[in-house]
């Protein structure tokens, strides 16, 4: 099928039951890619031969099969219920956005009250189906098929992933209509096995701008603070268009309360499907909401746009959004070097050149791509005469923090020459040097607030510290309970916050969101709805951000070995690359630009990662690496 410039040519193949376990997505799509074309050799099955031509949104991927595109095969004369069952699944994991052909499968009254986009349950497996036992379910004028397997995800109506590990179960009714049986009463939503939904959906950043509510009003705070909020799209059913209507939805339940969109309320698209032209430019035409926004609103809302849709669109470089009224007239429009200018994302500002880490001789040193020794940094910290056990370097890279060796002690210092260091800026209430207590590594987040956590072998509370020099505020954590904080890690936005949290001898990785209440005189913080990161690992050692929405993890699962993953915030895994494996890693430091290296403290010493390349040792020796933040 050829399409206008900025679309993709897809090979449309038609499929009935495809292969029951998957190794992944890309092994399914040969699976389907070569079944598929056996069954069209052997004469059983059809090509559409209905329904309009459109044209198809550029692919969100370069890689080749992702330009196969599955459809649906309709139901069979005389098809039995459990085979009519298994073949209506099949039809909802096409590439229909419609669903048109799973219908089909659907009795009258079905058709009109099935809700397919409610939710989606993701199993570990295609789901299992089978006649319900019960004799007294079925009859002559009905059958039942129950449905069965290990969900492990749930996706729900506004595209938010949620790891949710339980038995699922459900059931379908069929009855005949006419000589043929049809669905009649189903579960609504959809279900399938993990492989299905890692070919049809993505991972896709909304964007939204950070609220500091009662600190909003603060000098420092930036009030185009933009903030990703992950969501699960189909990757090639107008993936352009859905990701602007996901957008215009508003962000999900989790970011609601700490971001806010430029958005009127009510505003939606009136374009019809959308696509990048020949320069890579976007229109967009809006609702009557939008059209009383002045310039700068508008400017923030083309923004939203130019990162959302540039995420979705990975493989081409957006140009510039337009953004227009219903009859096609310009409202603004934002070019790329605007975005980037005026409305980048924390994770693509602050692009450090440089790593750091503790050397043997207790300086703290940085370390550039193309340097071949570290060098110690300006300032006290850099002469080795204040021992530290961690350290962290401001998204500025001007004043360094660092903990004290025995871990009773925060200091902070300036990366100047002739600067002194100062006496500690927070003493800990542990009385131990166990390196499991006294005060976590401190963390820097864009505003130049410096975070901390004091623990001891009874508890833990989280400490900031306004521009690093105020008096330490308690922030409040209320779903921690009686577990306790071993590390935290604060995104550059200020608005999300990495906790490693020990329970009962297990560490786990789990996510808060920081809300400001109170006054602009006495605000008032809090760490709300922690929800876990990496549900499968049960000892996580080190994370850390690495992207707008990624982390990178270190831990293992019960009874596994060691291993280092992406994981995105909303708790799946990422679509990144596969990290090649080092040894007895203790720390791992990344950068929120994605273009930067990983460095990790290992059994060989300081490595570093570099893209498309293998772990190699920076220093034999080394301890606490980290980027700035």
């Amino acid at each position: 099928m050829g399409t206008e410039r900025g679309g993709e040519r897809g090979v449309d193949i038609p499929f009935g039951r495809r292969a029951r376990k998957g190794a992944g997505a890309r092994t399914v799509r040969k699976t389907v890619l070569f079944g598929c074309a056996a069954a069209l050799l052997a004469g059983c099955a059809s090509m559409p031969d209905s329904g309009d031509v459109t044209p198809v949104d550029q692919s969100p991927r370069s890689d080749g099969d992702s330009q196969v595109r599955v459809y649906g095969v309709p139901p069979q004369d005389g098809a039995q219920p459990t085979n009519i069952v298994r073949s209506f699944l099949d039809a909802t994991t096409s590439d229909e956005a419609d669903f048109r052909t799973a219908r089909m499968y659907l009795a009258k009254s079905a058709k009109r009250t099935w809700r397919p986009f409610l939710a989606t349950n993701v199993l570990q497996e295609r789901p299992k189906s089978e006649a319900e036992a019960a004799p007294n379910r079925e009859d002559a004028n009905g059958y039942t098929v129950a449905l069965s397997g290990s969900q492990v995800a749930m996706v729900d109506d506004n595209h938010a992933y949620t790891p949710e590990e339980k038995p699922y179960r459900e059931t379908i009714h069929l009855i005949k209509e006419g000589d043929q049986w049809r669905i009649d009463r189903l579960p609504n939503g959809l279900v399938m096995g993990q492989s299905d939904f890692q070919r049809i959906y993505r991972s896709v950043n909304k964007y939204y701008f950070a609220s500091y509510n009662s600190e909003s009003q603060d000098p420092k705070v930036h009030k185009n603070v933009l903030v990703a909020d992950p969501v699960y799209l189909r990757q090639r059913v107008k993936p352009i268009t859905a990701s602007v209507d996901a957008l215009l939805a508003g962000p999900t339940n989790w970011l609601n309360q700490v971001t806010s969109s430029a958005f009127p309320l009510g505003t939606r698209r009136a374009s019809r499907d959308l696509s990048l032209d020949d320069s890579n430019a976007l229109q967009v035409k809006l609702s009557k909401q939008a059209v009383g926004a002045d310039t700068a609103q508008c400017k923030r809302m083309a923004a939203q746009l130019f990162f959302t849709v540039q995420d979705m669109t990975r493989a081409s470089k957006i140009s510039q959004v337009e953004l227009q009224d219903e009859s096609g007239s310009s409202l603004c429009t934002l070019t790329q070097d605007q975005a980037d200018r005026d409305f980048a994302a924390p994770a693509r500002s602050g692009r450090s050149a440089k790593e750091y880490f503790i050397d043997a001789q207790h300086r703290v040193v940085a370390i550039s791509d193309s340097a071949t020794e570290p060098t110690p940094i300006r300032g006290p910290f850099g002469t080795g005469k204040t021992p530290l056990r961690s350290v962290a370097i401001s998204r500025g890279e001007n004043v360094a923090a660092g903990v004290s060796s025995d871990g009773r002690s925060l200091y902070v210092a300036g990366m100047e020459d002739g600067i002194e260091r100062s006496g500690p800026l927070l003493s800990s209430a542990s009385t131990t040097k166990n390196a499991d207590e006294g005060l976590t590594a401190p963390s820097w987040d864009g505003l130049d607030d410096l975070w901390i956590a004091d623990r001891d072998a009874h508890g833990s509370r989280l400490l900031r510290m306004r521009e690093g020099k105020g008096d330490p505020e308690e922030v409040a954590v209320p779903g921690l309970g009686q577990r306790r904080i071993k590390a935290i890690k604060v995104a550059a936005d200020g608005i999300r916050i990495a906790i490693l949290v020990e329970d009962k001898g297990r560490t786990t990785l789990q996510l808060g969101r920081v809300e400001r209440g109170g006054t602009s005189a006495h605000p008032v913080l809090s760490v709300q709805e922690l929800r876990p990161i990496a549900p499968q690992l049960e000892d996580v050692v080190a994370a850390s951000w690495a992207g707008g929405s990624r982390l990178v993890v270190v831990g293992r699962e019960a009874g596994g070995v060691q291993q280092m993953q992406f994981m995105e915030t909303d708790g799946s895994a990422s679509d990144a690359q596969t990290l090649p494996g080092v040894n007895g890693v203790k720390a791992v430091a990344a950068s929120e630009d994605e273009t930067r290296p990983l460095i990790a403290d290992a059994t060989e010493g300081i490595v570093r990662l570099p893209p498309d390349a293998n772990w190699k040792t920076v220093a034999k020796d080394g301890t606490a690496p980290v980027y700035p933040g």
